[in-house]
């Protein structure tokens, strides 16, 4: 058995998926027992043959790749890696990161240090090294209305500031799922990522989960890697309606049906107005107005290729 199983999900970025590999064996000692799984969601042939390359020139003996012919989304594509997975702990890394330091050492031994702790994360950075925020705060109906600043001064303990740097570890209700390591009992326990969402809140509702069975997440600063935000996935109103369609469905299965009809309908009302002057978001309009069901997913709009 592995000490840490790495999964990485590679979309049309292998140029990036290459880079974040090297990166992890680089920072990495070999005295750290550790795989790296890579999943292909089903990206085009030229990017998928690239990487295939790439994993068979490769001389880390633990590096594998699995080919999916279909793109089954974050949390599916690294269920799918998870299957290949033998380790102690796994990490869930995006193609769009890159260590800055030994990364694995710091999160094994911060994780190892208390069993309620389930989930760890460290701290980004973006390529010009100005901090980014690690971690966030649960979605509810409060977090939507008033905001992420409202809830840290409200109650700064439940709710620490999001923007400050920190030296110390911290308790937060999830790390970013940009780069996020779990203690694999505590994942098995809870079932893993709930495969219906295809993109967006995967790691919110998984830490949620976890925190229902009296387990923690934390943010160890002294692990540090720069992210590339949003460099794996194109932003347009269909990426966007996504986020909603994932934000509605984990406030009802959370929260329940009164909460989810409550945000429904208030942001039924804020695109109704944002509509009319930026006409592009019609088709968001749509999606709400239907109840932004999981059946108009970007999920099911995928085709299996050969």
């Amino acid at each position: 058995m592995f000490d840490i199983a790495a999964i990485i999900i590679n979309y049309n970025s292998s140029k990036l998926t290459q880079e974040c590999v090297e990166s992890i064996i680089e920072k990495t000692p070999s005295l750290l027992n550790f795989q790296i799984i890579v999943v292909d969601n089903a990206s085009e042939q030229e990017d998928y043959l690239s990487l295939k390359q790439f994993c068979e020139n490769h001389n880390f003996k633990n590096l594998q790749l699995v080919r999916s012919k279909i793109n089954t989304g974050f949390g599916a594509g690294n269920m799918a890696g998870f299957h290949f997975a033998n380790a102690k702990y796994v990490a869930f890394v995006n193609n769009d990161t890159l260590f800055l330091n030994d990364c694995f050492s710091i999160l094994k031994a911060a994780i190892e240090k208390d069993n309620s702790i389930a989930v760890v994360g460290g701290q980004s950075f973006t390529e010009t090294g100005k901090l980014m925020v690690a971690f966030d705060h649960f979605a509810s109906i409060a977090k939507e209305l008033f905001g992420r600043d409202f809830l840290e001064k409200l109650n700064p303990k439940k709710y620490p500031k999001r923007k400050l740097e920190y030296t110390n570890p911290l308790k937060v209700n999830y790390v970013q799922g940009s780069f996020m390591l779990i203690r694999t009992t505590d994942f098995n326990q809870v079932g893993g990522f709930d495969t219906n969402i295809f993109l967006y809140y995967e790691e919110t509702d998984l830490c949620k989960r976890l925190e229902k069975i009296g387990k923690s997440s934390y943010l160890i600063p002294d692990a540090k890697y720069v992210h590339y935000h949003g460099a794996s996935t194109p932003q347009n109103v269909l990426i966007k309606t996504e986020l909603k369609i994932s934000l509605l469905y984990i406030i009802r299965k959370h929260y329940g049906f009164f909460s989810y009809y409550f945000l429904l309908n208030y942001l039924r009302i804020n695109y109704i107005f944002s509509t009319i002057f930026k006409p592009k978001y019609w088709y968001l309009l749509k999606v709400l107005l239907a109840g932004a069901p999981l059946s108009k997913s970007l999920k099911v709009r995928q085709k299996i290729k050969e």
